[in-house]
């Protein structure tokens, strides 16, 4: 299984751009690209599935146990002629002091060699003590090569070219000179997503194109070939058995626009655990379709809240299926579309009206990081066990004008959640919360959500 990691000195060094350019540059020779990124995140994985043609994956400390994290990029990577695994931040970044759950410690498991991407502005000699550093810092840390980026030119790369093969011996594989027209728009959770930016074929297309011309790809698939071979992996636990015989559940899942943060291994887990996936737009879709339960993920609804709120129909009907008894899960962006309104830049629109509070866009995080939360009585069908709920978030919303007495799923151990103490709100059969869980797995969310909906639905 060829692989290779990709990471960087520090974060905003242009990786993900380079990364999804790489996987772009590979799957237009024919081979099977399997990207992979590292931490919570949506946005990446989104602009990396467009780029290599099949979906990202997530590899996370925090979420997943170590034989799951091996198990999940074995299971992928087997399917896939080589894998790309973008990192997050710096390579040696980490939550604590010996970087267990850092950049290095996933190469480190998965015996991946490091591809240094290097952000390359003002730098000439300076470089050398940079790469040796980081080459002395863990020497089980194979940096196999390094890729230059943001270049001012011919000359700059041919002194920093010889400076790095005087005194560090590693190759030097790409240099990218500094181009603003493959820069992806940021906003403030990170990159647009890809499913908001209108011309991302063309943006993958251009920077595969630079890509193509700055980096020596038959030296990258050599790199990733001398990849250790993986520890033989037990078994990840499936979501869930689907029942033998009978109807499939039909689950209702926002995806557009507005609601696009959903992990490629939790609608997996969806479809095996025996629901039908049935994509619901709730900017266009004028009707509510017949479904036995709905996920509203995560993504921007305050950019579309005008189109969300103008799309009154699907907002009434949903308001009524709650009532009704319809199970829902959301998170973040689903519990602000579920709430009575968003603001955002002194603008304010109607949402769902499903829950009594109001969601306010903040022009700083409210909550950020990850989250560890601990389950109420009210979280009946939520799995619980020891160390409580892994989960992550990062949010600029708050909830306000809550009414007192509201039940919550959840009380928050570390993050922020709702009100800094609780978080998940239990409505009727709706639980919305600012975290995210992972649904996989045999502490996910989907398993014990379809089989309650089964439950409501018979």
């Amino acid at each position: 299984m060829a692989h290779v990691f990709i990471s960087a000195a520090h974060k905003s060094s242009g990786k993900t751009t380079l990364t999804l350019g790489l996987a772009a540059a590979l799957a237009r020779r024919g081979l099977a690209v399997q990207p992979f990124k590292k931490g919570p995140d949506y946005i990446d994985p989104m602009w990396l599935s467009l780029a290599a043609g099949r979906p990202c994956r997530n590899l996370d400390f925090h979420l997943m146990r170590r034989e799951e994290i091996v198990a999940s990029f074995a299971r992928h990577a087997r399917a896939a002629d080589v894998s790309l695994i973008e990192g997050n931040k710096g390579l040696y970044d980490g939550l604590d002091l010996h970087g267990s759950n850092s950049n290095a410690a996933l190469a480190a498991l998965l015996g991946s060699p490091v591809v240094l991407v290097i952000d390359a502005r003002g730098m000439t000699r300076g470089i050398a003590p940079l790469i040796l550093g980081y080459q002395a810092f863990d020497p089980s840390i194979r940096i196999a090569g390094v890729i230059l980026n943001n270049l001012g030119g011919a000359r700059h790369e041919q002194k920093l070219r010889a400076v790095i093969a005087h005194y560090t011996g590693v190759e030097v594989i790409g240099a990218v000179p500094q181009d603003e027209r493959i820069a992806i728009v940021e906003r403030h959770l990170g990159l647009v997503p890809s499913n908001e930016a209108a011309a991302s074929a063309a943006i993958v297309q251009a920077v595969r194109e630079r890509v193509e011309q700055s980096v020596d790809l038959a030296r990258l698939l050599a790199i990733a070939a001398r990849a250790a071979p993986l520890p033989a992996p037990s078994c990840e636990p499936a979501a869930a058995a689907a029942p033998a015989g009978g109807a499939r559940l039909r689950v209702g899942v926002a995806r557009d626009a507005a609601f696009g943060f959903y992990y490629a291994d939790d609608l997996e887990a969806l479809a095996e655990a025996g629901a039908e996936l049935v994509p619901i737009d709730t900017l266009r879709a004028e009707r509510l379709p017949e479904i036995d339960a709905l996920v509203i993920g995560g993504g921007f609804p305050e950019t579309q809240m005008r189109a969300l709120e103008a799309n009154a129909g699907l907002r009434r009907e949903l308001a009524e299926a709650i009532e009704a008894g319809l199970p829902v899960y959301a998170e973040c962006g689903g519990l602000m579309y579920l709430a009575r309104s968003i603001s955002w830049r002194g603008e304010t629109a109607r949402m769902v009206g499903a829950l009594p509070g109001d969601a306010v866009m903040h022009r700083r995080p409210v909550g950020r990081g990850y989250a560890r939360l601990e389950g109420t009585p009210e979280a009946s069908w939520l799995p619980g066990g020891e160390g409580g709920i892994a989960a992550h978030e990062f949010h600029y919303a708050s909830l306000e004008n809550l009414p007192p007495g509201l039940r919550y799923a959840y009380r928050v151990a570390r993050g922020h959640g709702v009100d800094g103490a609780r978080d998940g709100i239990v409505h009727r059969n709706v639980l919305a919360s600012f975290c995210h869980l992972r649904g996989a797995g045999a502490r996910g969310w989907v398993a014990p959500f379809v089989e309650f909906a089964r439950r409501q639905a018979a």
